[in-house]
C-alpha cells in the first residue's frame, strides 16, 4: 500500500542559490542546479552527513556525525514577503538568508509535514526533514545589507523560515521548474498512557 499521496499543491521554483565557501550564510543566485545524494553539488551544506549542531543538541554532542538532513533550506516566496513586512523591510533578497530554493504556490509551506516530498516533473525528489527554525545569522547578513534591521528577522521568521530538505532521488533543478508535493498520511499522535 502507498504510504505517500500526490497532492494537487505544485510549487513553481523562484529561486535557486549555491553557497559555496561557508564563510557565513549567503548563498549566490543561479539558474540552474545539478543535485546529488549529498544534496545540491557545490553548495556548502552538501554531504551525505554533517556535524552536529546547536538543532539536534538534545540528541548528540556538538559535532557527532549525522546523517545530513540539512542538505538544503528551502523557504516559500509568500512566507518571505511576510517576513518581509514584518520587518518593515523595503525588500529581502533570499540570498540574504541563506535561501537554497524559494518557491510559490503552496500555502503554508513551513508547515508541510515532515517526510514530504516535493518532486520535479524530471523526477528529482526532495524529502522535507522538518521546520527550519529562524536563527541569529540571517540577521547578520541583512544588517550589512540593511542597517539596524537584521535584529528583527528571528522575530518576524518564526514560523516562516522554510523547510531543511534532504535528497532521495538525484538529477536537476532550474528556476521555473515545478515541484508537486506528496504527503504522508496525516498522525495526530498522542502516546497512551
Amino acid at each position: 500500500m502507498p504510504m505517500l499521496s500526490p497532492t494537487s499543491l505544485v510549487a513553481e521554483i523562484q529561486f535557486l542559490g549555491i553557497n559555496t565557501d561557508g564563510s557565513d550564510l549567503s548563498t549566490s543566485a543561479v539558474q540552474h542546479i545539478d543535485v546529488d545524494y549529498s544534496g545540491f553539488i557545490g553548495d556548502s551544506h552538501s554531504g551525505v552527513t554533517r556535524a552536529s549542531c546547536v538543532r539536534v543538541k538534545s540528541q548528540y554532542p556538538k559535532g557527532t556525525e549525522i546523517r545530513n538532513t540539512r542538505q538544503i533550506s528551502a523557504l516559500s516566496a509568500e512566507e518571505m514577503l511576510l517576513i518581509q513586512r514584518g520587518m518593515t523591510l523595503d525588500a529581502l533578497d533570499p540570498s540574504w538568508i541563506g535561501a537554497n530554493l524559494v518557491v510559490s504556490g503552496i500555502p503554508d509551506f513551513s508547515k508541510i509535514p515532515p517526510s514530504s516530498r516535493l518532486i520535479a516533473s524530471n523526477g528529482t525528489s526532495l524529502v522535507v526533514d522538518m521546520e527550519n527554525a529562524p536563527c541569529r545569522f540571517p540577521g547578520d547578513i541583512i544588517e550589512t545589507h540593511k542597517p539596524g534591521y537584521g535584529k528583527h528577522f528571528a522575530k518576524s521568521a518564526l514560523n516562516k523560515r522554510g523547510v531543511t530538505l534532504w535528497v532521495e532521488r538525484t538529477g536537476s533543478l532550474n528556476v521555473g521548474d515545478t515541484l508537486t508535493l506528496h504527503v504522508p498520511p496525516v498522525c495526530h499522535w498522542q502516546p497512551s498512557a
